[in-house]
């Protein structure tokens, strides 16, 4: 039925825009803010046959503040509009040939003027033919929460219960931090990053040769927002909630035409309750020979403190030089309480065992960064360099107290461990983009990552060290690469062809020589994009490219905690990378308030990572990531934003998709996955609804079963917008639980954990000679 569904409404949209093509012409212009004479860029261009009519065209501009569209011929009211400044208007302006209007100047809304409504800045989703952009705004997607919840708000993506973000249902996806690799995704960072702090999240399903290779689902690349204002502005950010969930965070910065320095200081506490049951049955053959049933509530905190500071030095209007340094301290602590019942093939019990953990983990991350840009009089011409290193330690302690108490009362078992790790990373990344005339544009660049990962595992028995587990891993990543694409346009018609190559080197050793694993290889990875324009409201694209994922560390360390001995985790240090081929075949329709985004894709990976469980000599169940074969998957996705009223903006998202496993193991299965979203917005106070639902799948020895669960809050500005108070409820039906099964050779296990439950949480911003559309600087 989701199959018919999802079909009628793709050839309704086909057959409401299959209509006959009428002539165009190309209009553009310019937008800038009138008093300091800077290029807007998000800004607004709308055309009306009529003032204040409904819009029949519009177009947002680029970082230039530069927009153009092809509209029909005829007379039109045309306004340029931008989050807190006054909108400009073109009058009945009569348009018959290509033309470039007269700049746009939008000057500052007068102080007095307290009682006229304006429009601030809300929660976009920009739909382009390479990528989706989904734009944060001051409204309740970007208050309280941190950067998983904004991705589980956004078109494509989820975000399981313990942090995966999967892509398309592909958990094989790249997450950068303002286009580059950063110290904020790992250990579990993007947990720590505020959403307040987010301007926009950039996902690109077939990345040209300008972005890594890295990610076989795509790329996911968060954009932090950065201030443009001159003078001094702060604000600070206040956020509560039950289950606690504490903030304080304070930004500040100073601009004028030499110099803009800024900080960011952020405090957090947060609180996680989760709970999990397991069933396991254990064959003999295949007769029953005994269950196993097993229950775990846990309770995790996070303590965050972060700081950002730094300074942009303008040289000139075409040179300038960004110096920054970021730190996180974070402290995690988890208590768990473990019960396992041991029962015969009759569910007799015959024995029943308790253990407790104590675990404390903290975590300190570093990363310092430098940037040139050099910008040319050729508009378009640009010239960049980047140095960053990074640098963090990590500290992992468990203790757990483990008793047999029946049939007979045993003594109690002291298990501990300790993991201390540490990584250095340093990258080097310099792009030039050179047009070569107004329709074509070469791009070209380098790029270098150098990282060590160090990994000092202790594990004592009783205080007994367990020797098998001692040991101190080194894990060393070489990545060089380089990349040309070259883009033109004739008529309708635009491509963009280019080549990434890249040298990767890795190597993994040990104190004790059990592992001496060293990897290298040269990879090509082409990408084309192909663009026909059909009209001005109908264009059509067709891309590929070949992208890889390289197993993470995680996956790759033998070493592991052992809180829950009966099922352990350990790592694969033979893992090679998977190499996925990509195609996909989409079109952007723009008619009036809607916009559509349907496309069909497929994707055939080789090596695919797979996680399977077996069981030890104790009987305990050990899970390790393998490389189990090759996977085809051909999807169908379709996304659409309607604003019917000023005040009213629909969003939503399908995606079906099938795919077939071959390898170790032989998987044929579907998937459904489905976001919408309400959001009402007036001049004070706005409404936001979002529904989302994930269908059950399976993969390797996996299967899950289908979830959903629904998010709602509201807000208002207060004190002429200097102040804002938001309410939000996550999960507020407490129905976000994944269930699930696992098949073995000797096994069979089903499983549910239970996320948070529902979360209410309100945060209060105040602004201190800042406006609510400025943005404030955070880091790279």
């Amino acid at each position: 039925m989701k199959k018919i569904v999802f079909i009628a409404i793709l050839l309704s949209f086909t057959a409401l825009y299959s209509q006959e093509i009428q002539k165009t012409i190309t209009v553009s212009g310019k937008v800038i803010e009138k008093k300091t004479a800077v290029a807007l860029e998000f800004a607004t261009v709308t055309f009306t046959s009529s003032p204040g009519g409904e819009s029949v065209a519009g177009s947002i501009t680029d970082d230039k503040g530069n927009f153009s569209l092809k509209i029909v011929p005829g007379k039109y009211h045309i306004k340029a509009e931008f989050i807190g400044l006054e909108s400009s208007i073109i009058e009945n302006i009569d348009l018959q040939a290509d033309q470039v209007l007269p700049t746009f100047l939008l000057d500052e809304i007068p102080t007095q003027l307290e009682t006229v409504e304006i429009q601030t800045e809300k929660t976009t989703i920009e739909h382009k033919l390479d990528k989706k952009v989904f734009n944060v705004g001051s409204d309740l997607v970007s208050k309280g929460g941190n950067a998983t919840d904004i991705l589980n708000n956004v078109p494509s993506v989820s975000v399981n219960y313990n942090g995966t973000v999967s892509l398309r249902g592909n958990t094989g996806v790249r997450i950068l931090i303002n286009g580059k690799p950063s110290v904020l995704t790992a250990n579990n960072g993007l947990e720590q990053i505020p959403a307040e702090n987010i301007e926009k999240i950039e996902v690109i399903t077939n990345p040209s040769s300008k972005y890594d290779s890295e990610g076989t689902a795509g790329i996911i690349n968060i954009v932090l927002k950065k201030n443009k204002s001159k003078g001094f502005g702060s604000s600070v950010q206040v956020t509560t909630g039950i289950p606690d969930n504490h903030a304080l965070g304070y930004n500040v910065n100073y601009k004028n035409k030499k110099i803009n320095i800024f900080s960011d200081l952020r405090y957090r506490y947060i609180y996680f309750p989760g709970n999990e049951s397991t069933s396991r049955t254990i064959y003999d053959g295949n007769a029953i020979d005994s269950y196993l049933d097993g229950t775990v509530d846990r309770e995790r905190t996070n303590r965050t403190f972060t700081a950002y500071m730094g300074g942009d030095y303008y040289f000139n209007d075409k040179n300038m030089i960004t110096l920054s340094y970021f730190y996180r301290n974070n402290t995690s602590r988890r208590t768990v309480d473990y019960a396992f019942n041991y029962l015969d093939e009759n569910r007799n019990p015959e024995r029943n065992v308790n253990a407790k953990e104590a675990y404390r983990e903290p975590q300190t991350a570093n990363q310092i960064e430098l940037n040139y840009i050099k910008t040319f009089a050729k508009e378009g011409q640009k010239f960049t360099i980047n140095l960053q290193y990074d640098f963090w330690n990590d500290d992992e302690n468990e203790s757990i107290a483990e008793q047999e108490f029946f049939p007979v009362a045993l003594p109690v078992r002291a298990l501990k461990s300790r993991n201390i790790e540490s990584s250095k990373d340093f990258l080097f990344q310099s792009d030039y983009s050179l047009p070569i005339n107004e329709k074509s544009k070469i791009e070209f660049g380098l790029k270098g990552e150098i990282r060590r990962i160090n990994s000092d595992y202790q594990a004592y028995d009783n205080n007994v060290a367990i020797d098998s587990l001692n040991n101190l891993l080194h894990y060393d990543e070489r990545i060089i690469g380089a990349y040309v694409q070259y883009g033109s346009s004739i008529k309708k018609f635009s491509y963009l062809l280019g080549l990434r190559i890249e040298d990767s080197k890795t190597g993994s050793n040990d104190r004790i020589n059990l592992f001496n694993i060293d990897k290298k290889y040269t990879d090509f990875f082409p990408t084309a994009h192909f663009t026909y324009e059909i009209n001005d409201v109908f264009n059509v694209q067709l891309s590929y490219s070949r992208r890889i994922s390289r197993p993470g560390f995680w996956q790759l360390n033998p070493f592991g905690g052992i809180a829950d001995r009966r099922n352990i985790r350990i790592g694969n240090p033979d893992l090679d990378p998977v190499y996925t081929n990509s195609y996909e075949l989409e079109t952007l329709i723009k008619w009036g308030k809607v916009t559509i985004n349907p496309s069909i894709y497929h994707q055939y990976s080789k090596n695919i990572f797979e996680d399977i469980r077996f069981t030890n000599s104790d009987g305990f169940l050990v899970e390790q990531a393998i490389n189990s074969g090759t996977e085809s998957r051909i999807g169908a996705e379709i996304s659409f934003t309607y604003s019917p009223l000023k005040w009213l903006t629909l969003t939503g998202e399908a995606n079906y998709y099938t795919f077939e496993q071959k390898g170790m193991f032989h998987v044929s299965d579907k998937n459904f996955l489905s976001k919408q979203s309400t959001r009402i917005k007036f001049s004070t106070w706005n409404f936001q609804t979002n529904l989302n639902y994930l269908g059950a799948t399976s993969s390797g020895q996996y299967s899950s079963k289908s979830q959903y669960w629904f998010d709602l809050g509201m807000g208002k500005d207060i004190w002429n917008e200097r102040a804002t108070i938001t309410l939000k409820a996550d999960n507020i039906f407490d129905s976000r639980i994944s269930k699930g099964s696992a098949r073995g050779d000797d096994y069979a296990l089903n499983y549910s954990y239970r996320s948070p439950g529902p979360r209410v949480y309100a945060t209060f911003t105040y602004r201190l000679n800042r406006k609510k559309s400025d943005r404030e600087r955070l880091p790279d």
